[in-house]
């Protein structure tokens, strides 16, 4: 099922997928609901899947003036009333991991349990340098793919999966190119620049599986243990050999992660 949210005057793009609890997926800054599509059937093999464009990415309206990540965080409860959904849980990767430890924060009733991939608790000053580095090419599809792109993937799957990055760049450079879509990446990443949680994530208390990548170059791992040590019901996964874009490089541990995790609620085990 495809359809949009009103958020103000604003519309929300989303799509379900499946039967059960419901799974919110949230997508990194450069995402949308179609980067979710090898994880579909298994991921909606258990549960009510929740695909979102979140403002200024895929299908969902674009923005104009700036903004923070307070407007993607309405946007999540916005599809969620308008799927009349009480309760969900929610995984989301880099921007939004971002956004789902603030949605639980908000509202914590309304979040059972979470799986933040690749994000920390704030924007760290060298991470916003990076975003400013990225913004300052943007427009230019072939400055900014080499800007962004490198630093996503692990050195090793860049290796391994030398075609694959090949289409990958085909792709994306003339995607990088087009004016309307640089805007909307500028202002994603400057929606990010005032991110920082640290001062209240211990009261987020939901059962949350911290994923973190050995060679993530973006948040590295310093920052997913920083997370963990404040959340106080965490765990925290190591993925060796792997980057920023965990979903990608590691695939189908990528999903098991997420599964095993939303499997159940027992957190202790008589041995």
């Amino acid at each position: 099922m495809r359809m949009f949210a009103a958020l103000a005057e604003r519309a929300v793009y989303y799509e379900t997928h499946g039967d059960g609890f419901p799974l919110l997926l949230l997508n990194g800054i450069m995402m949308s609901t179609k980067s979710w599509t090898p994880f579909i059937e298994v991921l909606s093999a258990r549960h009510r899947l929740i695909l979102i464009d979140f403002l200024d990415q895929g299908q969902s309206d674009k923005m104009e003036a700036p903004y923070d990540h307070g407007i993607q965080v309405d946007a999540i409860f916005a599809v969620l009333d308008d799927l009349g959904i009480e309760s969900a849980d929610i995984a989301g990767i880099s921007y939004g991991g971002q956004v789902a430890l603030q949605a639980a924060l908000r509202q914590p009733e309304r979040i059972r349990r979470l799986v933040i991939a690749n994000a920390g608790l704030s924007t760290s000053a060298w991470l916003a340098e990076i975003g400013h580095g990225w913004n300052n090419v943007a427009g230019d599809g072939r400055a900014y793919y080499y800007a962004s792109i490198p630093s996503i993937y692990s050195p090793g799957f860049y290796e391994s999966r030398k075609d694959w990055m090949e289409a990958r760049r085909a792709k994306l450079i003339p995607l990088f190119s087009d004016p309307v879509f640089a805007a909307q990446l500028v202002r994603l990443t400057d929606s990010s620049e005032s991110y920082d949680i640290s001062a209240e994530a211990d009261s987020i208390t939901q059962p949350t599986l911290i994923i973190g990548s050995e060679t993530d170059c973006l948040t590295p791992l310093m920052e997913q243990k920083k997370l963990q040590a404040k959340l106080p019901n965490s765990e925290l996964v190591i993925i060796p050999d792997c980057g920023h874009a965990s979903m990608y490089e590691k695939p189908a541990l990528f999903a098991s992660l997420v599964l095993g995790h939303l499997a159940h609620d027992q957190r202790e085990f008589a041995i």
